[in-house]
């Protein structure tokens, strides 16, 4: 009986450990920034807006300059809790200001913290994986340049197991992929690739526009095809080419939608879109355009 005991003690003990180097963090290799252009702010401010970072970061209803200033705050609720939105302004305690290019580039692309623990993926790095490096550390270079805010936000109220970061690990094992969503032909039209980038990676419009399953992971097979608000009523609406989603719509009314925010019916862009659309008037019109066409190309989802 003893050693019957003394095995399932071990068992436990190599299960656990199994399960903790399982879930460990994978950040990226040292070098991965290696042989990159030095990062450039003006190259980067482009890549902060079609990111959106200030809907998130900024304080609500701010206009302006005020939009910059990144000092986090904002609660998104979810099935599994209270997620905030952190401090990402370059104050050198409260923000990132200390951080270097790696540990950026570790959270954007890989969902790890400075300290190497998780990020929670309310924070769209299933997206951002997607991003070029060089982007990334564009990015950094512009963000550096925006004003200081002092106070950190809030902590996450999260329920136990949700409370356990190492928990992701898990969770990204089922979900985290660098990969793209949509299988675009190889003599895919240029113009489409782009959208396709700016769309499933630094737009991270798949976080909102397309349903989770259980574990709160993308449901890839219904990729823009709408999802329940966030914000606790109503509908993500669909964004495939499908008669249910903006099929009647050409590529010049979706661009001229991103940049203005009315559609063809002229209604117009309301709660968090409006906010999306402020982000992308500032992109070029290539870019608009482009993302148009990705969107006209994806599969048609009812």
């Amino acid at each position: 009986m003893r050693g019957v005991i003394f095995a399932g003690a071990a068992l436990v003990v190599i299960a656990g450990a199994a399960g903790w180097l399982l879930t460990a963090a994978s950040p990226l290799e040292a070098s991965a920034l290696s042989g990159l252009q030095p990062g450039e702010a003006a190259r980067g401010e482009a890549v902060f807006w079609a990111g959106g970072c200030t809907s998130c970061h900024a304080r609500t209803g701010v206009e302006g300059d005020a939009q910059l200033e990144l000092g986090g705050g904002l609660a998104l609720r979810s099935d599994f809790g209270t997620f905030v939105a952190p401090n990402i302004s370059p104050h050198p305690t409260d923000g990132i200001g200390s951080w270097s290019e790696l540990d950026f580039a570790n959270a954007m692309m890989r969902g790890v913290a400075p300290d190497g623990s998780h990020y929670y993926p309310a924070f769209p790095y299933t997206s951002y994986a997607r991003m070029s490096e060089q982007d990334v550390v564009d990015l950094f270079a512009y963000m550096k340049t925006l004003p200081q805010v002092e106070g950190r936000a809030g902590e996450h109220d999260l329920s136990f197991p949700f409370s356990v970061r190492r928990g992701v690990g898990l969770w990204k094992m089922r979900y985290f992929s660098e990969d793209p969503v949509v299988d675009l032909p190889e003599d895919a039209d240029p113009k489409v690739l782009r959208g396709q980038y700016l769309v499933e990676g630094p737009g991270h419009c798949g976080e909102c526009h397309t349903p989770r399953d259980f574990g709160g992971g993308h449901d890839k097979s219904q990729w823009l095809a709408g999802a329940p608000s966030m914000e606790g009523s109503g509908r993500i609406p669909n964004i495939t080419p499908s008669k249910d989603g903006i099929g009647d719509w050409s590529e010049s009314d979706i661009a001229y939608y991103l940049e203005s925010g009315f559609t063809p019916d002229f209604d117009s862009a309301g709660g968090e879109m409006a906010k999306v659309v402020r982000n992308l008037a500032k992109l070029t019109a290539e870019d608009r355009e482009a993302i148009a066409a990705y969107l006209k190309a994806v599969p048609a989802k009812p």
